[in-house]
C-alpha cells in the first residue's frame, strides 16, 4: 500500500521500505542527520499509514472507558490522552491515543500493524456490551495523517492559522482549516501531540488533501530549513525518549504495569478490560522491570540481546541504538525487578560478547534551547 505521499517521498529521494504492508520513507538523506534536524530546527514526517477509528452514540464515552485503561471521563472536548487496549488476561493490545470531539463522539488513533486486529477487538467488545448504543467505524481511508516536530515546529504552522496556537496545551486538539489554495483552506485535526520529545504537532487531513498540506508546510517551513524525515529517525527519536514502540516495548505478552505504563492505568475508575488481571499483577508485584541503560562499553545494544549481572541472565533488550544526541549507545530493556535500580551495573551480550552498561534514569534527552546544525 502507498500514501498520498509516495511520490513526494521518491522525488526527495527516499529510501523505502515495507512497514506493516506500506510502502514507506525509512530515510532521506541519513538517520543521525535526520534525526538532529528534528532536535535543532524542525522535520516533518509521513505517519499516513497509522489507523483511525471513531467511536459515536450515546454511549460512546463509556465504551472507550471501558475498552482502555486511561480515565476517559477525565477528559474534555478537545482534549486528548495516551492508553492502551488489553486483552482479558491484562496484556497490552496496542497503545493509542484518544481524541474527545464530543461526549458521544471519539477519535482514536491506532499503529498501522495492529489496526485490523484493534478494530475486530474494538467491534467485538462494544457490540456485545453496548450493542447500536456505541458505533464503531474504521475511517483510516479518510485520513492522511502529518507530524511536524521540532522546536521551530510552532513558528511553522502559525503561518497557516488564524487560530494562535501557542496557548494549546500539549494533548489538545482543534478541528481548524489551515491556510492552503482555496478560500475555505485545509481542513484538519491539529493535535499537539507527538514521538519525538519535542515540540510540534500531528495532523489529521482528508486523504485527498495530505500531498497539499505536505508541500504547503514544506514552503511555509522553508525559512526555518524544514527537512522530510524518515521512520529511521522516527525510531532513534523515540528511543531516545524511551517512548514504547509496539513490538518492543509493549506486545501481548507484556501488561503496561511492567512496562513503565502505570501512569496511564486508572485501576480506581470503572471496570475495563483487564482490570482484574492488573491488580493482582499489583498485589503480586510484577516479574520485570522495563529500564533504560546507557552502554559503557563499545557496542549497540540490540532487539533481542540478552542482559547480564554477575553471569546470570536478568532480562532482554527490547531496543537500543547510537544515540545521535548524545554520540553514545543507549537501550531499553526488562530486566528482574531486583535489579531494575538506576546506577545498577549490567552487561549486553553483543554477538557472544559481554559488554559493560548502566541503568539510567529515562529519558536519555532532555528537550533543550534551538541551536543551528553547522
Amino acid at each position: 500500500m502507498k500514501t498520498p505521499l509516495y511520490e513526494a517521498h521518491k522525488k526527495a529521494g527516499a529510501r523505502m521500505v515495507d512497514f506493516a504492508g506500506w510502502e514507506m520513507p525509512v530515510q532521506y538523506i541519513g538517520i543521525s542527520q535526520e534525526h538532529r534536524h528534528v532536535r535543532q530546527k524542525v522535520g516533518l514526517f509521513d505517519v499516513s499509514h497509522m489507523g483511525e477509528i471513531e467511536i459515536r452514540g450515546p454511549q460512546a464515552l463509556e465504551a472507550v472507558n471501558y475498552l482502555t485503561t486511561n480515565n476517559v471521563p477525565s477528559l474534555k472536548d478537545g482534549e486528548a490522552q495516551y492508553s492502551v487496549l488489553l486483552n482479558e488476561q491484562g496484556k497490552t493490545i496496542d497503545d493509542l491515543i484518544i481524541y474527545r470531539r464530543a461526549h458521544d463522539n471519539f477519535f482514536l488513533c491506532v499503529n498501522a500493524s495492529n489496526k485490523p486486529k484493534d478494530l475486530a477487538w474494538i467491534q467485538d467488545k462494544t457490540e456485545k456490551k453496548f450493542g447500536n448504543q456505541a458505533i464503531v467505524e474504521d475511517v483510516s481511508s479518510r485520513y492522511g495523517l502529518l507530524a511536524i516536530q521540532g522546536p521551530l515546529a510552532l513558528s511553522v504552522v502559525e503561518k497557516l492559522s488564524s487560530v494562535q496556537l501557542s496557548a494549546m496545551k500539549p494533548f489538545s486538539f482543534l478541528e481548524i482549516s489551515l491556510k492552503g489554495d482555496s478560500p475555505k483552506g485545509i481542513p484538519v485535526l491539529l493535535s499537539r501531540t507527538g514521538y519525538t520529545g519535542e515540540d510540534g504537532f500531528e495532523i489529521f487531513v482528508p486523504w485527498e488533501k495530505t500531498a497539499l498540506l505536505w508541500e504547503t508546510l514544506m514552503e511555509a517551513g522553508r525559512s526555518e530549513g524544514i527537512a522530510p524525515i524518515g521512520l529511521g529517525a522516527r525510531d532513534t527519536l523515540r528511543v531516545e525518549m524511551k517512548y514504547s514502540l509496539y513490538g518492543h516495548e509493549i506486545d501481548e505478552t507484556t501488561n503496561p504495569l511492567e512496562a513503565s505504563l502505570g501512569w496511564i492505568v486508572k485501576l480506581d475508575k470503572g471496570n475495563f478490560i483487564g482490570k482484574d488481571e492488573l491488580i493482582k499483577i499489583r498485589e503480586k508485584g510484577v516479574l520485570r522491570k522495563l529500564v533504560s541503560f546507557l552502554m559503557k562499553d563499545s557496542g549497540i545494544p540490540r532487539q533481542g540481546y540478552s542482559l547480564f549481572k554477575d553471569s546470570t541472565q536478568i532480562g532482554v533488550v527490547t531496543s537500543g541504538t547510537l544515540s545521535p544526541s548524545l554520540e553514545k549507545a543507549i537501550g531499553i530493556g526488562y530486566v528482574t525487578p531486583s535489579l531494575s535500580k538506576v546506577g545498577t551495573e549490567i552487561e549486553v551480550d553483543i554477538r557472544g560478547q559481554k559488554k559493560k552498561a548502566e541503568i539510567v534514569i529515562a529519558p536519555f534527552y532532555r528537550r533543550r534551547e534551538n541551536h543551528d546544525i553547522s
